[in-house]
């Protein structure tokens, strides 16, 4: 078995105690007009699978002129998967890729080593009132990719694999599940999909993942008797048998998980890492700013301004 803090070698099996081991409720943050909900990291838990941080940006509307402007920033040691449901967002990264993200698509960049990135709703989108309603994740890499070379990989909506059936639509988004796979390379074992469930259909969660849980988007669903609503996420015990079924509106869920990392993580500011001396070697390379021959650069076409490291 993998490690996993919340895995008990001594934990009843079947009907013994209830199929969810923990419920997570997001923390809601009002960014200026502008809310975000994260479910991970959390007290209770770290990661459900690789998924080490988890953010529900909006929904929000902005006004003409207004927008997100997320300066160059770096990150090590864990990929990023932005997800959106409605607007756009402009990313430029160190690698030189330059593209707006647009609903239903993958993105997923990976940090490996060190990269740079920013995301804005910047240009011809700000010319007028626009919205903007997404997810974006981050996935710690396996000890042995910490330091790979940085990556970006996309795939645009139609080839992501779709299911539909008795109430049910499911867009597959990282990994596998249901059958299916879907097209974007991923270090390890992942599930990632985002499904509408009609009122009152059910939808079984696949057994073959060790790790599993369910974000609530919109609407509500029960399991073991027990319902559940927008804003919370429900991580089930491995090898269970699970479905979840929609309340009396329907609801959208996203369901994440996968194998467990092979040891905790350390976090600092936007660092993942297995140890404390790889967030520090960073925070150096960082702060020293060394754009032309240091370990970080800045995004091409956004260099006027970044960041600047926390003091602590």
């Amino acid at each position: 078995m993998s490690w996993n803090p919340a895995l008990d070698p001594d934990i009843p099996l079947g009907d013994a105690v209830d199929a969810i081991e923990t419920v997570v409720v997001a923390r809601a943050r009002d960014l200026g007009g502008f809310e975000v909900r994260r479910a991970l990291p959390s007290v209770q838990r770290q990661m459900v699978g690789p998924f080490i941080f988890f953010d529900q940006m909006g929904p929000a509307e902005f006004l003409t002129g207004q927008g997100i402007d997320v300066r160059p920033h770096p990150h090590i040691g864990l990929s990023t998967v932005t997800y959106l449901l409605n607007g756009k967002m402009h990313h430029r990264d160190s690698l030189g890729t330059d593209r707006w993200i647009a609903p239903g698509e993958v993105n997923l960049m990976t940090a490996g080593h060190g990269i740079t990135h920013s995301e804005r709703t910047d240009g011809e989108v700000r010319r007028g009132p626009h919205a903007l309603f997404g997810l974006q994740s981050w996935m710690a890499l396996p000890k042995a990719q910490e330091d790979a070379p940085a990556a970006f990989h996309y795939a645009p909506r139609a080839e992501l694999p779709e299911l539909e059936g008795e109430g049910k639509q499911l867009r597959l988004i990282l990994g596998h599940g249901w059958g299916a796979r879907a097209p974007v390379p991923v270090a390890t074992e992942t599930l990632y999909a985002d499904a509408v469930l009609a009122p009152g259909a059910a939808l079984p969660l696949p057994d073959d993942h060790e790790d599993r849980g369910v974000y609530i988007l919109s609407g509500s669903v029960s399991q073991g008797g027990q319902s559940f609503s927008v804003g919370q996420m429900l991580i089930f015990r491995p090898g269970d048998s699970i479905a979840v079924r929609a309340g009396a509106e329907g609801a959208r869920i996203i369901i994440l998980g996968g194998a467990t990392m092979d040891g905790p993580r350390h976090i600092w500011w936007n660092f993942v890492a297995s140890s404390q001396e790889r967030i520090e070697a960073a925070k150096e390379a960082w702060r020293a700013g060394d754009w032309a021959h240091g370990r970080f650069r800045l995004p091409p076409g956004d260099e006027a301004e970044f960041i600047p490291a926390p003091e602590k």
